[in-house]
């Protein structure tokens, strides 16, 4: 059901507390009449987890953290009465017992299935929570699956609904997850609106917004109010209304890349009494061409090429919402449009759909399956799941964000790599169930049975959605990005990232620490770093362990530069017109840990090099160049915009001193939502080796550059093509930079006399606007520090560069 905020302006509040916390042998407390002889007591924060209260006390660090789930955890507080009072608890992990007043009132085994007591209080009650020892329910002999993943153990936790978050050695930190994680709220039983089902749809340019709601005590006339409209609802059974309200020409929901994420907010009027029931917006969802095919998505009948990346909890410690806005505020700048959220973590917390409709992001939603031969045919088990899925899409009813409802992460595809038959991987609670609970409470989903699905092997690049790395950990060379023909690539492009200098943490190979934040596959020989490392030899003709051990600097300054050519190389493959590519999320948002992770944004949050190209590679408006061999280069220009766009394309073909070996120039119309394909010859009205695939004689240029610029001359886009390969020398470029102010504040003018590849803005202070970018040779580009109220210290470089310049203040 949907969210009641509230009621004549009263929410539902926290108790408030004080908490405590204290652990004990697995067992050695029946109940809270045992607590009393417990020692060791400490403050606790509610929502949190035992990790975070432990880290508050002194006593637990993440950077060496001590397990918990062998060890019952207990909290206890006291709660005000009197009266009749509901407590709703929103997520309590994992094996949790609810007491009041000495009294067990509930008992939950499931991580994800939110929970509600209603109980008489006196003056003062007692509420006691205990999470019982997760190990020792693990250690308990159960049914072995049919097969069993590597990278999770152990086996047991198939039969336990807890996130596999801590029990994934080499993707992620081994934090035991324990304590009521989800918020807890209080609120006095009474009259009135008890529970709202909202359904908002959009018919053409008319949204309608059914709604059924039930009252405690029965009301006399209920009234549904949105958009500046509003319908009287009948009561269909006694406490219980019903209606629709139409709203003709109503602004829709767009992922923010098309246009603008609209949303309204609904109330309703219960006998002249206000009832906040939050906002909803209007859009559809659907599928752009049969699953088969390759998942494509439209939004309000648009196709949306869908682009972002895998989500994972920002505080993996306390499971906290500190910095959800700042990262999802990230995602956004970056051009990010979808994120998913993959079934090795939890659901995101309410607040994060809050967020991702008012930013505009569309959410791709695991269910918290992965990897196991899950036991559906146990009846306990299956009713954990279908509650689980219930309730989560009961609170996410009126969330325009969410998307895609996804039957889990890799069950089918850790099966069939095994070497089972369809009729074992292809499990009937993803095939069907889920679908069916879906159109019961969300029919505007669309519904992945699973992540990777979709062909005669669930992991083939072309049908359904897959997890391509094929380009990345499988190291194919960067034309397989086209080769492989991906429909949807629901994960994608993962390396092992270095961090910005200077960030907190390990600071590259030479510190004994390094090693540990370097994702890998449990078994693996290889490593995310060797992934990387194989781009920076591919791409720059140097030997990357050479390199390592004698110039680590070096070392890790093109290892960014690599990854950030390699993020652009693919999606300016992918997102050509003509190609079958409908969507890339890159694994991932955030690191986990310090260290080089997945993460596009490191373990504080700080943007990466991989962050700077996707930010450009993700742009509205976007040029790319491809290289077709003997049909020259083709640039291709977007418009995804709900604008049309009067634009200038620009192309240059020069060395690397600057000497023009070819120019052209064209002015374009695009339409909104639009995208063209012109070749190198179109554009240049004659033959020139534009890829360096003829070579009749010596190549005469280094560098394509193309540029789009607005009716004002500002450039809205860029795109580079370095024919020819060879290893990367340094040599004086003519680089300089110089302050400058901007309508963002101070800024940095950075001028190069000769080409510039891989200019690197390093700024331990602050952020740059842009980052990683190439500079054509005897240009100049501007780069902004948004927030900053004088230029910050810093230093630019080029990889083809032997100078560093110095530039702006001490903080």
């Amino acid at each position: 059901m949907a969210r009641i905020r509230s009621v004549e302006g009263r929410v539902p509040q926290a108790p408030p507390g004080p908490w405590c916390l204290a652990m004990t042998q697995p067992g050695a407390c029946a109940g809270p009449g045992d607590l009393d002889r417990v020692t060791g007591w400490i403050p606790a924060s509610v929502p949190g987890t035992a990790a975070s209260a432990l880290r508050a006390a002194g006593r637990w660090t993440e950077t060496a953290p001590e397990p918990i789930h062998d060890r019952d955890v207990w909290y206890r507080t006291r709660l005000a009465g009197p009266g009749r009072f509901r407590l709703r608890f929103e997520g309590l992990a994992t094996l949790a017992e609810i007491w009041l007043d000495g009294v067990p009132v509930l008992t939950s085994r499931s991580m994800f299935e939110p929970q509600t007591v209603e109980a008489d209080l006196g003056a003062e009650a007692d509420l006691a929570l205990c999470f019982r020892s997760l190990r020792a329910e693990l250690d308990r002999p159960a049914r072995r699956g049919r097969w069993r993943p590597r990278m999770i153990t152990p086996g047991s936790l198939r039969h336990v609904r807890t996130s596999l978050l801590g029990f994934m050695p080499g993707w992620c930190p081994e934090i035991d997850l324990v304590g009521p994680y989800g918020p807890v709220t209080l609120e006095a039983v009474r009259p009135g609106p008890a529970a709202a089902d909202l359904r908002a749809s959009l018919d053409g340019e008319t949204g309608r917004l059914a709604a059924r709601l039930r009252i405690d005590g029965g009301a006399s006339a209920v009234v549904l109010v949105c958009g500046g409209r509003e319908a009287p609802l009948a009561e269909i059974e006694p406490g219980l209304f019903s209606g629709e309200l139409a709203l003709p020409g109503i602004a829709p929901w767009w992922p923010h890349t098309h246009g603008t994420p609209h949303l309204h907010p609904v109330s309703a009027r219960v006998d002249g009494a206000p009832v906040d029931l939050g906002r909803v917006g209007f859009r559809t969802v659907s599928l752009a061409r049969p699953f088969e095919d390759g998942l494509s998505l439209a939004v309000n009948g648009v196709p949306v090429f869908c682009r972002g990346a895998i989500w994972t909890p920002p505080d993996l410690v306390g499971l906290g919402a500190d910095d959800t806005s700042a990262r999802l505020a990230r995602a956004r700048e970056a051009g990010m449009n979808m994120l998913r959220v993959p079934g090795t973590t939890l659901y995101p917390a309410s607040d994060v759909f809050d967020l991702c409709d008012e930013l505009g992001i569309l959410v791709w939603q695991d269910l918290m399956l992965a990897n196991f031969d899950y036991p559906h045919d146990d009846p306990d088990f299956a009713g954990r799941l279908s509650r689980e899925v219930t309730a989560f899409l009961d609170r996410t009813q009126t969330a325009p964000s969410l998307s895609v409802l996804c039957g889990g992460s890799e069950v089918w595809q850790q099966a069939a790599m095994l070497g089972a038959p369809r009729a074992v991987w292809a499990d009937a609670f993803c095939a069907t169930t889920l679908p069916t609970l879906a159109a019961a409470l969300r029919p505007d989903l669309v519904v992945v049975p699973n992540s990777p699905s979709g062909g005669a092997m669930p992991f083939g690049p072309r049908e359904g959605c897959t997890h391509y790395f094929g380009v990345g950990a499988y190291r194919r060379p960067l034309a397989d990005a086209r080769r492989a023909e991906v429909g949807f690539a629901s994960e994608c492009l993962a390396f092992a990232n270095p961090p910005e200098p200077g960030t907190a943490g390990p600071a590259g190979p030479g510190d004994p620490r390094w090693a540990a934040g370097i994702p890998r596959d449990r078994g693996a020989e290889w490593d995310f770093e060797d992934v990387r490392d194989h781009y920076v030899g591919l791409l720059y003709g140097v030997d990357p362990a050479a390199l390592r051990a004698g110039d680590p600097e070096r070392y890790l300054e093109l290892g960014r530069a690599a990854v950030a050519e390699v993020m652009e190389a693919t999606f300016a493959e992918w997102r050509r017109p003509r190609s079958p590519t409908a969507g890339g999320l890159v694994l991932s948002l955030s690191d986990l840990a310090p260290g080089a992770g997945w993460g596009v944004l490191d373990w504080t949050g700080r943007p990466k090099s991989a962050w700077y190209a996707l930010r450009r590679a993700f742009r509205p408006v976007q040029l790319a160049i491809t290289d077709e061999g003997l049909d020259g280069l083709h640039l291709h220009v977007l418009n995804e915009t709900d604008a049309v766009r009067a634009l200038t394309l620009e192309l240059t073909l020069c060395d690397a001193g600057g000497r023009v070996a070819a120019r052209a120039e064209r002015g374009l119309v695009l339409d909104p939502r639009s995208g063209l394909t012109l070749s190198s010859a179109a554009l240049l009205g004659r033959f020139l080796d534009a890829a360096d695939s003829y070579r009749f004689g010596p190549r005469i240029h280094d560098v394509a550059h193309a540029r789009l610029t607005g009716p004002d001359g500002a450039v809205v886009a860029e795109s580079f093509h370095f024919p020819g390969d060879g290893p990367i020398a340094r040599e004086a470029v003519g680089l300089r930079a110089e302050a400058v102010v901007t309508a963002a504040g101070p800024g940095l003018r950075i001028a190069t006399e000769r080409l510039a590849r891989g200019v690197q803005v390093n700024v331990p202070q602050a952020q740059p606007d842009d980052n990683y970018l190439h500079l054509a040779p005897g240009t100049t580009r501007v780069i902004a520090f948004p927030g900053c109220a004088r230029l910050p210290r810093g230093s630019v470089r080029a990889i083809n560069s032997n100078e560093i310049v110095d530039f702006g203040h001490d903080a």
